[in-house]
């Protein structure tokens, strides 16, 4: 028996995408004396001389800068209050809760959720303000040894990785314990891709980005507007590698263009959830032999 699909999914990846800075620079590095550019050095050489992949390799550089001095992850989650947004966060979760979509929708069911999908550190996210407003948040964890402190990646969540956990919210796996693999008919998974968004904002997301597309998704590259470059990487997606249809500053103050598209879209996709079940009998409906 087919499963609701009531549900639109907005997925966020994080660094410059919800936040003008990297989680690494903007609350670890100060907290344990570590030298930016000597560390983002050191992930280049393992990068290019060792091969490493560039998750793993800021990951192992991490765990070298801190020696004897590695936190817990309470520590780390303590680290993201300090977290820093765009303009209008985490306000438009709130207004998104309060009054994105009116009563007729609510009353078939219909709801928004938010993800965070990272390949920065999920329990300094999980001490976010943005924390309370997501249903799940996806990113690189470390374990713990048996004096409670960081020792070794549990999960490491790459760009081209991040396209199995839009798979694990198309079909309700958001436990990691199971297997993403599993088949699961399209009637039986909760939240089609069709009722997706995705924002990101470059290169790292071009997987995620690609995922939507071909799947009837929808997909927004988000840049700073006090960053040229940051502009020219997603114009560069839309214009001329044809990932996104759309770009916008990250503003997420009402009123502002990544706004009315977030908006746009979800009211897009919520009209077309209303319509489905009377599209559905009249697809079904064999017309009465005629007199």
């Amino acid at each position: 028996m087919p499963v609701p699909q009531n549900t639109i999914a907005i997925v966020y990846d994080y660094d410059q995408t919800l936040s003008p800075s990297y989680m690494q620079e903007e609350v670890i590095f100060p907290s344990f004396g570590i030298n930016p550019r000597a560390f983002w050095r050191r992930c280049d050489e393992l990068v290019a001389t060792a091969g490493y992949d560039n998750e793993l390799a800021y990951m192992k550089v991490l765990l070298d800068s801190l020696e004897m001095d590695r936190p817990t992850n309470a520590v780390l989650r303590a680290l993201g209050e300090k977290l820093t947004f765009y303009p209008g966060l985490p306000e438009m979760f709130e207004e998104f809760a309060d009054h994105l979509l009116g009563r007729e929708y609510a009353a078939h069911g219909i709801r928004v959720e938010h993800f965070i999908l990272s390949s920065g550190l999920k329990e300094v996210l999980a001490g976010s303000r943005l924390a309370p407003y997501v249903r799940a948040i996806f990113g690189c964890e470390f374990a713990e040894d048996a004096s409670g402190r960081i020792t070794f990646p549990k999960r490491v969540i790459s760009h081209t990785q991040k396209t199995q956990f839009l798979f694990r919210i198309n079909k309700g796996m958001l436990d990691l314990s199971q297997d993403v693999n599993d088949h699961i008919p399209p009637d039986l998974r909760p939240v089609p891709f069709a009722h997706m968004i995705y924002v990101g904002d470059g290169p790292t997301d071009v997987p995620c980005f690609t995922v939507l597309r071909r799947y009837g998704g929808n997909a927004i590259a988000v840049y700073n507007p006090a960053d040229l470059a940051s502009f020219r990487k997603c114009y560069q997606l839309s214009a001329h590698a044809d990932r996104v249809r759309h770009i916008a500053p990250s503003d997420y103050r009402a009123g502002s263009h990544l706004r009315l598209l977030l908006e746009e879209m979800v009211r897009q996709i919520a009209d077309g959830i209303l319509r489905r079940p009377i599209e559905d009998r009249e697809a079904a409906t064999i017309p009465a032999p005629g007199f």
